[in-house]
């Protein structure tokens, strides 16, 4: 049975058996197997899946909920970011690409939560950016759902993984998912991790 714990870059919690390569925490989110809220608090991190052997049972009470992530990529447009305590050195690389290597976590999540969701709401919050202003690693929202920005191209993200490439306007403004403080890590050099296998084919034009 395909539990609601898969996390799409909208930030949304669905139930899709795609393999995850991070794990996630928003706070203790489900009632027994059943997600009954969107999140806790203003912290959302991403973490590894394995650290100092410790076992985290899935729909644990009193326990965060265990949520999963495709590839880093959905992680940081979905509005997480790296854990300060068992990814502590990404968690560093994260600020320092920012330029803020001592930014306090708690600021850093004010930060991200006010740029990924209205406030009191769970609406989520899309920001217009010119396309050539865009890093690798980015989330655009097209009319047939999200996709990565991937040098010139953009592959639509789907419960299957990523599609053959788009190709990538060249002018204008995107509708963008990744929060612009993750934007500016990407900017920055933040490494993050794409689970991209190489496409077969061209590139096909983008609808307009």
């Amino acid at each position: 049975m395909t539990m609601r714990n898969r996390v799409t870059p909208m930030g949304d919690i669905v139930a899709i058996p795609q393999r995850g390569a991070w794990l996630g925490n928003r706070g203790i989110l489900h009632r027994g197997t059943d997600i009954v809220r969107f999140h806790a608090s203003k912290l959302w991190i991403t973490c590894a899946l394995q650290f100092r052997g410790w076992q985290l049972q899935q729909w644990h009470p009193h326990h965060f909920t265990v949520l999963f992530f495709y590839d880093e990529a959905v992680t940081l447009a979905a509005g997480h970011r790296p854990c300060a305590l068992c990814r502590r050195p990404a968690y560093n690389e994260f600020r320092a690409a920012l330029g803020e290597p001592d930014l306090h976590a708690a600021d850093l999540d004010g930060r991200l939560h006010a740029e990924r969701l209205y406030a009191g709401t769970h609406r989520r919050r899309l920001h217009r950016l010119p396309w050539r202003e865009l890093p690798d690693g980015a989330f655009v929202l097209l009319d047939e759902g999200p996709a990565l920005v991937a040098g010139e191209a953009l592959r639509p993200w789907s419960a299957d993984g990523y599609g053959g490439p788009l190709t990538r306007p060249t002018a204008g403004a995107a509708s963008v998912v990744t929060p612009p403080l993750a934007l500016a890590a990407l900017r920055g050099g933040y490494p993050v991790q794409l689970a991209l296998r190489e496409p077969s084919g061209q590139r096909r034009p983008l609808a307009q």
